[in-house]
């Protein structure tokens, strides 16, 4: 994912934001906004359909680089193969959390596709985010990610060749964390037969 705040720039106000957001005393006085909230704004036509909702803050996403779309179709090679019947894969669906809308790169859900005709997935299986220029977000949507009960979180990060997997989620964040940085194996907690080797992902 490569978003921004609505009005500024990943690396320059984005980072800054990120970095005031972290005090608890600044969220307190930040104007947040509920899901619903975010939904009947949408309808509206107030947010476009590349606005993610995170942590009550609407987001717009940037168009994604190359470099970004190689190593997702690299991903859903390997990932597509090893799916269940019983799952399906969404890409930049929308996963409905408690005061969270975002829409990951790649998602396994549990279920059938037709299961959400009326409302979007609120938990996935597995999740996947590509970081470019965006680790600090996708960072921090591990905290969004775990409090929903997605049982597994990889961050892959092109830039320093790198995928941190995040497992074991509870109401305070995942509980385990493994980086797999340049060369070696990343093997899914989830699904036993997806497995992939950092240094083919980034070649």
């Amino acid at each position: 994912m490569n978003p921004e705040i609505a009005g500024g720039e990943e690396t320059g106000q984005n980072g800054l934001l990120m970095t005031i957001l972290d005090s608890p005393e600044n969220r307190a006085t930040v104007f947040q906004i509920s899901v619903e909230l975010f939904h009947e704004f949408s309808r509206r036509g107030m947010f476009g359909e590349d606005v993610e909702l995170l942590q009550g803050l609407p987001f717009k996403k940037l168009p994604k680089s190359p470099l970004h779309e190689t190593i997702l179709r690299r991903l859903l090679r390997t990932l597509r193969a090893c799916i269940p019947p019983s799952y399906f894969l969404t890409q930049e669906g929308p996963i409905t959390c408690a005061h969270s809308e975002p829409e990951p790169d790649i998602a396994v859900i549990a279920g059938d596709e037709e299961d959400f005709a009326l409302s979007h997935p609120t938990t996935a299986e597995l999740i996947i985010e590509v970081a470019i220029n965006t680790q600090q977000r996708d960072r921090s949507k591990a905290g969004i990610y775990a409090e929903a009960g997605v049982k597994e979180y990889w961050l892959v990060e092109p830039e320093n060749k790198s995928i941190t997997l995040y497992t074991q989620p509870s109401g305070s964040g995942y509980e385990r964390l493994l980086a797999i940085v340049e060369s070696g194996h990343v093997q899914s907690t989830v699904f036993a037969e997806f497995s992939v080797e950092v240094g083919e992902i980034f070649a």
